[in-house]
């Protein structure tokens, strides 16, 4: 683990409401970009009448097939931000703590240890690129709806992900981050000054 002698600990936090509305928000642009550049590759047909569209696409896969996939991909998900952050851990995965906040049906990955800025938030979208962008653009190309739905799906998961990047946008990246171990949020360790 990194000295932490010569940091100064700061914690930002956000509550849990607000934190849920701003992840539908940074992720609502990203899903929009993918459906429109979909719609405009492969037109109306879609939109005519999606359920019919849905029901093609996806034939007789039943809801439970179709709902087991989605909870794979949400366990996928934190097992992506796991491994892409234990590489940047000193102990690996012994640094990663998996769980569930049940109170919010939120399962969660956590780093036990400080990271530098740049790991954290390539950990942190990590999720939305392999699991949410990849799947939407290989959609666009092939002309695939369900893996389109599979994509937005899961771009719009990384909302809360998007949140965080967000929310440590202006540090620098020579900054330490953790998660916080309790609440929606992290700290972060700022070089103290030399006359600190």
């Amino acid at each position: 683990m990194t000295n932490l002698d010569n940091y100064k600990k700061d914690e930002l936090t956000i509550n849990p409401g607000k934190a849920q509305i701003l992840g539908i928000l940074y992720a609502v642009p990203f899903v929009l970009l993918f459906a429109s550049i979909y719609y405009l590759v492969w037109g109306s047909s879609i939109l005519e009448n999606p359920f019919i569209y849905f029901k093609n696409v996806f034939g007789n896969a039943s809801l439970l097939i179709i709902v087991g996939g989605m909870i794979v991909g949400i366990v996928l998900h934190e097992l992506i931000h796991g491994i892409t952050w234990s590489q940047f851990a000193k102990n690996g995965l012994q640094s990663m703590k998996f769980g569930v906040i049940w109170k919010y049906v939120t399962p969660y990955c956590h780093c036990k240890e400080p990271l530098l800025l740049k790991h954290y938030i390539i950990g942190a979208l990590m999720p939305a690129i392999i699991l949410g962008f990849i799947p939407s653009i290989i959609a666009i190309l092939l002309g695939h709806y369900g893996l389109l739905v599979f994509g937005l799906f899961f771009t719009f998961a990384a909302g809360g992900d998007f949140m965080m990047t967000n929310l440590l946008r202006k540090e620098p990246m020579n900054n330490l981050v953790q998660d916080h171990s309790s609440v929606i949020g992290c700290y972060v360790y700022r070089l103290k000054n030399i006359d600190e």
